[in-house]
């Protein structure tokens, strides 16, 4: 199940947990009680962190514009789409922007079949720009104008560029009115400072992170599961054994070694 977002700043609910009434079927004695469970897993890192690369655009994303002060691409209700000021900053270092609103958070994914992204905005609807450059979030399906190639900029690594299919950069500028919010198109034809943005993301989505975590849950392992395993006391250097052997995807084959030795000490 997908877990709804988290802002900083935002109270996390406790997680209610089983009580034994709850748990034990009905007529059960004190011997069959259920001990106490989460109701849900816990683990999930609901925190943020950058994008450094195209497979990291994934999930739930928040487009960081170069302006000053910094802001991100936001959109309403009605469509609209706009530049919304960051509230959850450190110094105005754009690696620390969080999202305080669900109006400032994309979903992203490739389209399948191409190389090609979508993001889909807070109501449902995929951030779009017509050949005009005008940028909308009003359609449910992807076509064309709805349809983003996310380039890396070779330069300054971390960040990207959003390029529509008519080969034009989505581009914050300051406003030329007084006090104005910082304006935002997708007509520009050359990669820009004003065309270079970065990307943060929830850190559960993050390929990189996601495999050291399941490493982790590989590791956590304990003696008597390893030694129920083989079926006998195992030292320190089999235990080692093993739970390398979990992280690194040949577990199967250290047991069925160490078994295997069961049998010539055994038989011996």
């Amino acid at each position: 199940m997908v877990k709804p977002l988290t802002f900083k700043g935002d109270k996390k609910p406790k997680k209610r947990k089983r009580t034994e009434a709850e748990s034990a079927p009905e007529g059960a004695g004190p011997s069959e009680l259920v001990t106490a469970q989460p109701l849900e897993e816990e683990g999930d890192d609901d925190s943020w962190v950058s994008a450094e690369s195209l497979v990291d655009v994934v999930g739930p994303v928040m487009l960081v514009l170069p302006t000053a002060p910094p802001t991100c691409l936001a959109c309403d209700a009605n469509g609209k789409v706009f530049t919304d000021p960051i509230e959850n900053i450190i110094d105005g270092n754009p690696l620390t922007a969080e999202p305080h609103n669900v109006r400032q958070v994309w979903v992203a994914n490739k389209i399948y079949g191409t190389e090609n992204f979508r993001f889909k905005g807070r109501y449902g609807k995929y951030l779009a720009c017509d050949k005009h450059g005008i940028l909308a979030a009003t359609s449910e399906a992807i076509a064309p104008p709805e349809t983003w190639n996310v380039i890396a900029t070779t330069d300054t690594p971390g960040t990207f560029q959003l390029q529509t299919l008519h080969e034009t950069y989505l581009t914050a500028t300051e406003s030329k009115k007084p006090n104005g919010v910082p304006e935002v198109r997708g007509d520009a034809t050359d990669i820009s400072f004003e065309s270079t943005l970065r990307i943060r993301m929830q850190a559960r989505f993050k390929p990189r992170l996601k495999a050291l975590k399941e490493l982790k849950e590989k590791a956590k392992v304990s003696r008597k599961e390893l030694e129920d395993a083989v079926g006998r006391r195992l030292d320190e250097d089999e235990v080692k054994r093993l739970k390398k052997a979990r992280r690194e995807g040949d577990y199967h084959e250290q047991l069925l070694d160490l078994k295997s030795k069961n049998k010539h000490d055994k038989y011996g």
